[in-house]
């Protein structure tokens, strides 16, 4: 028999140390190859963080590099926008300086703020004279439009001539209709007042020159009168003559005066041998109350002449 002859591919198929290293060389590259996708993997965790932290550099020569996200711009803070300042009054508070005997002061209100400027002795009371006819009239119209009432033509000449001519006798005919010092207290109520008090009869009521202001704005605003006669009432104190035409708006050019409407009251007190003289004003966004009392020599000019004087120095120029 023929002895079995060995081929080549026999000789090829023994392992020798070199193929044993090349096979580990293989092996090694792919485990390596397989572990960089695998979930979990220190390679795979690696490559994720970089591109999610710089997906923008993908494909540039800086792919793969950390970004650092820039510092965001601090959103500026709005300016408040400055409450628009009110225009002047015809009237502001400053220091007056008269050289008057006797006792007075005054008293001047913003009626757009409600803000009361005034003497510092604006507090106290005199007797308002006068000068109290404008609430009578007002607390008499707007009672009689709260009770749907019409005043008759007697009672409307009656309030006309107690404002334009200062009339005593109608002013106490009123007075006694709408219940005498209740009438006054329903003006401390609805006028917000704090200084005043009914003493006596209407003549006698006594008001502080801030208080005048308040009862000033509160018939300029409709509350005294009410709605229904609130503007009747005002033109009928524009409409004032004669000699209870004085003071406070004499101190306007005459064009001005025309606007103001005015209640002033001027008595002699022969008992304590003094004049009162008192005046309220109400202009455009403000009103004004001046109250005097002094020796009753001295006259009516005297008064007069202290309430136009202070309303000149406060006048705006």
């Amino acid at each position: 028999m023929a002895t079995p002859h060995r081929t080549d591919d026999q000789g090829a198929r023994q392992i020798t140390p070199l193929r044993i290293i090349v096979i580990t060389g293989v092996l090694l590259a792919l485990v390596f190859a397989v572990l960089g996708f695998l979930p979990g993997s220190p390679l795979a965790v690696r490559a994720a963080v970089e591109w999610a932290d710089a997906p923008e550099m993908a494909g540039t020569a800086s792919a793969g590099k950390r970004v650092v996200p820039a510092t965001p711009t601090p959103t500026p803070t709005p300016t408040p926008t400055p409450s628009p300042e009110l225009p002047p009054l015809a009237l502001h508070p400053t220091d007056v300086k008269i050289d008057a005997k006797g006792w007075w002061a005054w008293a001047l209100q913003d009626t757009r703020t409600g803000e009361i400027h005034g003497s510092g002795n604006m507090g106290e009371t005199n007797a308002t004279a006068s000068l109290i006819k404008a609430w009578i009239g007002a607390d008499f119209l707007r009672r009689a439009a709260e009770a749907d009432r019409k005043p008759t033509d007697t009672q409307l000449h009656q309030v006309r001539i107690m404002i334009r001519d200062s009339d005593n006798a109608a002013a106490t005919s009123l007075y006694q209709t709408i219940g005498g010092s209740a009438s006054i207290k329903r003006l401390i109520s609805i006028c917000k007042l704090t200084d005043s008090r009914a003493n006596g009869g209407w003549s006698r009521t006594a008001l502080s020159p801030r208080d005048v202001t308040r009862l000033a704005a509160c018939i300029g605003d409709g509350r005294a009168a009410g709605p229904t006669w609130t503007k009747w009432l005002l033109d009928e104190m524009r409409a004032v003559r004669g000699s209870g035409d004085f003071g406070i708006r004499k101190a306007f050019p005459a064009i001005v005066q025309k606007t103001i409407a005015i209640k002033n009251g001027w008595v002699e007190r022969t008992a304590e041998q003094e004049v009162n003289v008192n005046c309220l004003a109400i202009g455009d966004g403000w009103t004004m109350g001046v109250m005097t009392r002094y020796p009753i020599e001295l006259g009516y000019s005297h008064g007069f002449k202290i309430c136009e004087q202070i309303a000149a120095q406060l006048r705006t120029d």
